[in-house]
């Protein structure tokens, strides 16, 4: 079984390795939404996998990092893609939630990425 908390932020990026004159390279915002999901077996005491809160607990670091900047200045993402950006918060966030197995992102209300902590 899966829980999941879903984050929002806004952020602005630019990404520098698009061809010229693509419109993502221009400098621009998003709302993004960041879906933390975290597997494991509901506990027979609680009847839960994890309390939202130790999840809410474990992000809220990254969201200050995230939430309000350019993301480009930040640590590790230079190149602020859905994909980097997923993969970026399930590095940060694997030591903490020990279940975690799933990091969406959703750039736009159509667009987005999952990560599965494929090659981590």
């Amino acid at each position: 079984m899966d829980v999941f908390t879903d984050f929002g932020f806004e952020a602005a990026h630019r990404l520098p390795n698009v061809p010229p004159g693509h419109k993502c390279g221009r400098l621009h915002g998003h709302s993004f939404h960041a879906e933390i999901h975290v597997r494991g077996d509901a506990l027979a005491h609680s009847g839960w996998i994890m309390d939202f809160a130790d999840i809410k607990r474990a992000f809220t670091p990254l969201y200050e990092q995230l939430d309000h900047n350019f993301l480009n200045e930040i640590e590790g993402l230079s190149n602020p893609t859905c994909e980097n950006l997923a993969r970026w918060i399930w590095r940060r966030l694997q030591p903490a939630l020990p279940g975690l197995c799933k990091v969406v992102i959703r750039e736009t209300c159509t667009s987005g990425c999952v990560y599965r902590g494929e090659d981590d």
